[in-house]
């Protein structure tokens, strides 16, 4: 980093991250927006590769968009198909427990 504005914000923004008054998303949305708007910044070739290194340190896990996540850390996707069949069998049971007690209520008469 080559913009001494960038590297004393980062220090403060990450004292307010560890002390929980800051998000640590929020803090990188800072530096993103200050970044556009100066010149040191934008000029700095190695800025983006040390953005995403404090990225990976400070954002947790499920912060970080799928798209960049390893393979490895991804979880399995559950198939809609599986929820569905699941559904259906709950509603099964619960016409079942049903249609039990309409028998019961018919022979107490």
């Amino acid at each position: 980093m080559q913009c001494n504005q960038l590297i004393r914000l980062m220090k403060d923004w990450y004292l307010h991250v560890k002390e929980e008054t800051m998000a640590p998303a929020r803090m990188l949305q800072f530096a993103d927006k200050h970044i556009k708007n100066c010149d040191v910044c934008q000029q700095d070739p190695e800025l983006a590769e040390e953005m995403d290194k404090i990225r990976e340190f400070v954002l947790p896990e499920s912060k970080i968009p799928k798209s960049e996540r390893e393979e490895e850390d991804a979880t399995p996707d559950i198939s809609p198909d599986d929820d569905d069949e699941r559904d259906d069998d709950e509603d099964e049971d619960e016409d079942d427990e049903e249609t039990d007690d309409d028998f019961d209520d018919d022979e107490e008469d």
